[in-house]
């Protein structure tokens, strides 16, 4: 979704000609796939994560732009809201202390694209939503300014015919309509790459989404949405319906939803990409020039670009991607289901579990999905992001069980397996994964945190909720930057 795509309008013609473009990309990367033609000699990590820029009383900043330029540094990037930028870490091989290296790198840029953002009277939160947004926030005029934002925006709501209806039921309720896709810039998450061997993708993707549920139970952060608390993960709920392209009709009919955890388990990557083709309309119908059977018969290396931008507007919580580095394709599992934040520490030890466990789960004599159904998969995640850390999950061999005993009995020791494979240093290893391990003995984590605090705001301190929620704001900014791991921090 980073790429530029100017203002324009499509004809009939250009979505048929990209219909067509689209299935030669299709066919191109299945003789790619026959012909073993990726780089698989040294899988590579990589992260991505997106920030929220507040001003100096805890309200949404729109000031991107400034914030960009004051930065001026090529891993920041803009995002969809004026309020957002988003940060790209240099992908890095997790042996040794790649782990160490990743917290070093985020933190040295952080810190000082902060000190840069603050001479434009802005600062930056790592946060799933910010808990002072208001519907005023979101609106076509905070859209940011790249033209492809205002096109797929334009798409969105030319595919849905009517206005977005969000409604989420939780702790509390809410019910609100909107006119453009601004909602789904409240949602900031970690995205967390992983290269992948071709012949092992389906069984990585395939374990990704088993732990997805586990992986929000442990890292929810986003509670509270317009003055209320909602799921511990809201950010789940809100995304699916900010982009949602289907009419009330449409949805009746079962047509696929493009924020979307999938209906199967899966023996291939090319099994993602069909169903992308198959099931959903593009939304951005532009063209490259390139004609990728020519550049494959050539013995170069295709774009494949049509594919990969409408892949990038389907919105699966674990997506494949394509991609194209020095010359070599190669194939990654973007994980995409956990909120940002609260701290780099607790991101990086969310990272550790993550990619220990799937590693773990992908490798196993008896895979966990030829055990459990893609449906209770789904059931946990969406469990997981209401409930938070305290959620019921089932688990083959074990049934219906808390998340964080679950994690305590049989993932950690997994997990740590998985890093033991990737080669990484078993004092990193165990500092990380102690972190993952004190959130479940504590039961903290930023969702947690955030509500007990603005309860205790409320009923100690007798702030309105207003009040209360700029608060629970500026506690929450001094406590991310000390780097302490959630589970530690106090409630004011």
């Amino acid at each position: 979704m980073g790429e530029d795509v100017g203002a324009r309008t499509f004809s009939r013609e250009d979505r048929a000609r990209y219909r067509e473009k689209v299935h030669r990309c299709l066919d191109v990367f299945a003789e790619m796939l026959r012909e073993s033609r990726f780089d698989v000699d040294r899988p590579m990590t990589g992260l991505e994560i997106e920030l929220n820029l507040v001003d100096e009383d805890s309200q949404p900043a729109m000031r991107n732009s400034d914030v960009l330029a004051a930065v001026a540094d090529p891993s920041f990037q803009t995002e969809l809201g004026q309020f957002n930028v988003e940060i790209n870490v240099a992908p890095r091989r997790l042996a040794g202390t790649g782990t160490a290296q990743f917290e070093e790198n985020v933190r040295a840029s952080l810190n000082a694209a902060e000190e840069k953002a603050r001479t434009v009277d802005a600062h930056m939160v790592m946060i799933g939503i910010l808990p002072t947004l208001r519907p005023e926030h979101l609106t076509a005029a905070t859209l940011s300014a790249n033209p492809r934002y205002t096109l797929l925006n334009e798409q969105i709501f030319a595919a849905r015919g009517e206005d977005l209806r969000i409604a989420i039921s939780g702790v509390e309720r809410l019910a609100v309509t909107a006119d453009t896709i601004t909602p789904e810039a409240a949602c900031t998450s970690t995205q967390f790459h992983l290269q992948v061997n071709p012949a092992q993708f389906a069984d990585y993707w395939n374990a990704a989404q088993a732990i997805a549920g586990v992986q929000v139970a442990l890292g929810a952060n986003s509670p509270l949405l317009f003055g209320r608390e909602l799921w511990r993960e809201t950010r789940v709920p809100l995304f699916q319906q900010a982009t949602d392209t289907r009419s009330e009709e449409i949805k009746a009919q079962g047509v696929r939803p493009r924020v979307w955890f999938g209906e199967r388990w899966i023996t291939s990557v090319f099994d993602l990409f069909e169903e992308n083709v198959r099931y959903f309309p593009a939304l951005l119908p532009v063209c490259d020039p390139e004609d990728p059977a020519e550049a494959l018969a050539s013995g170069g290396v295709p774009k494949l670009a049509e594919l990969r931008l409408h892949n990038g507007t389907v919105y699966r919580w674990n997506r494949p991607v394509y991609d194209v580095l020095k010359g070599r394709p190669h194939l990654r599992v973007e994980n995409r289901v956990l909120p940002a934040g609260p701290t780099v520490l607790d991101t990086v030890a969310n990272g550790a579990f993550y990619f220990g466990l799937v590693r773990a789960l992908a490798e196993s004599d008896r895979p966990l999905w030829s055990q459990m159904s893609f449906s209770a998969a789904e059931e946990n995640f969406t469990s997981c992001a209401r409930h938070g850390i305290d959620a019921q999950v089932f688990w083959p061999g074990l049934g219906y069980l808390p998340a964080t005993e679950l994690v305590l009995r049989r993932l950690l020791p997994l997990a740590h397996q998985g890093l033991d494979r990737w080669g990484l240093d078993p004092g990193e290893r165990d500092r990380l994964l102690g972190i993952v391990e004190q959130r479940c003995l504590t039961g903290r984590n930023g969702a947690t945190w955030q509500v007990e605090t603005l309860h205790r705001l409320e009923s100690t301190d007798q702030l309105d909720r207003p009040a209360a929620l700029r608060e629970v704001m500026r506690h929450y900014v001094d406590l991310m930057h000390s780097n302490r791991p959630v589970h530690e921090w106090p409630i004011p």
